[in-house]
C-alpha cells in the first residue's frame, strides 16, 4: 500500500468516527474499539515457516481460538516467551538460539490472530488469558515478554500471581494505557467525544479504567525477580515506561540502552537475559 495511503486512511476512519459519534456515542465507540484491535500482520512469513514448522509442539483450543504452541526441548527449567503485537514466535529466534545453548527448556506459541493461531482481534485482557492458559499447563519459572507480550505478562502476574514463576524479564514495554489510547486518538485524528465513549466501552466490557490499566500499578504487589530492558529512543513504547515501573518494582533491576531499538534483538541484550536466568 502507498505511503500516503497508510496516513491517510486512519484520517478517513477518524473523521467518520467524528461523525458517528453524534448520532451513536455507542457505536461510534465499538468501531473506534474495533479498528484499535483489528491485527493486520504477524502472520508467519516464508522466510520464518521452517523455523516454526520445526518446532510445532501443539495446538490449543481456547474459547474462539486455535493457539500455535512451541517447543525447543532441554534439560533445564522452562522458560515461556511472549510476544509483542503483530509479530510471532519467530521473532525470538536469536534469543532461543542462545537459550538452546544454555540447556532451558523452551515453550512459545503465537498468541491470538498472530502467526498460525487463528483469529483476527487482539487486546491485553484475551493475551492475558491466554498466557495464563500456557502459564498453567508448561509451568514455566520464567517468563519473558516483549512491548505489548510484557505488559501483558505483568498484567496477568497481578491477576494470578503464579507460584511457579520466579522470574519475569520485559523488552521495550509499554505501561500507561492511557498513553496508548492518546496515541491511538492522535493517529486517527477522532475528538474528545469519541475519546469518551470509547473510555465508557472498556470500563463497561473490562471493568476498569484506562487510568487504573497501568504496568507501574501492576507491579506494586508483584515479590518476582525482574529485569526490565528499554531502549532510551524507543520509538514504539516510551522509555519512560519501564523507568515508571522499575519505580514500583522492588525486585527489578532496569537495563537503559541507547540506538538498539524497540525490537532489541542483539547479542548483548540476549546474553544478558541468560545472565539473569543463570544468575
Amino acid at each position: 500500500m502507498p505511503v500516503f495511503l497508510q496516513k491517510l486512511i486512519p484520517k478517513l476512519i477518524g473523521f467518520y468516527l467524528n461523525f458517528l459519534v453524534w448520532f451513536s456515542p455507542k457505536k461510534a465507540a465499538k468501531k473506534a474499539f474495533l479498528v484499535f484491535i483489528k491485527v493486520r500482520k504477524g502472520r508467519v512469513l516464508p522466510n520464518q515457516k521452517t523455523f516454526l514448522d520445526n518446532a510445532k509442539l501443539e495446538v490449543l483450543s481456547l474459547d474462539k481460538n486455535d493457539i500455535q504452541v512451541y517447543k525447543w526441548p532441554g534439560n533445564k527449567e522452562t522458560v515461556l516467551l511472549v510476544h509483542g503485537w503483530e509479530s510471532n514466535t519467530w521473532r525470538w529466534h536469536k534469543l532461543i538460539a542462545k537459550l538452546q545453548k544454555a540447556g532451558y527448556n523452551i515453550i512459545a506459541f503465537d498468541a491470538p490472530a498472530h502467526g498460525y493461531s487463528s483469529g483476527d482481534n487482539l487486546h491485553v485482557p484475551l493475551y492475558a488469558d491466554t498466557v495464563q492458559h500456557v502459564l498453567t499447563k508448561y509451568k514455566p519459572t520464567t517468563v519473558i515478554g516483549h512491548s505489548m507480550g510484557g505488559m501483558t505478562v505483568l498484567y496477568n502476574e497481578s491477576l494470578h500471581p503464579n507460584k511457579t514463576i520466579e522470574k519475569i524479564v520485559t523488552i521495550g514495554s509499554p505501561s500507561e494505557f492511557h498513553e496508548i489510547l492518546a496515541h491511538y486518538k492522535n493517529l486517527l485524528g477522532f475528538n474528545d467525544k469519541v475519546l469518551k465513549a470509547l473510555k465508557d466501552l472498556v470500563y463497561k466490557k473490562f471493568q476498569f479504567t484506562v487510568k487504573e490499566f497501568s504496568s507501574s500499578k501492576f507491579v506494586q504487589s508483584n515479590t518476582k525477580k525482574g529485569l526490565l530492558f528499554h531502549d532510551k529512543f524507543d520509538k514504539i513504547a516510551p522509555y519512560h515506561a519501564s523507568v515508571d515501573v522499575h519505580k514500583h518494582w522492588k525486585g527489578s533491576e532496569l537495563v537503559s540502552t541507547e540506538d538498539l531499538g524497540h525490537s532489541m534483538h542483539q547479542d548483548g541484550v540476549n546474553e544478558k537475559i541468560v545472565s539473569f536466568l543463570e544468575g
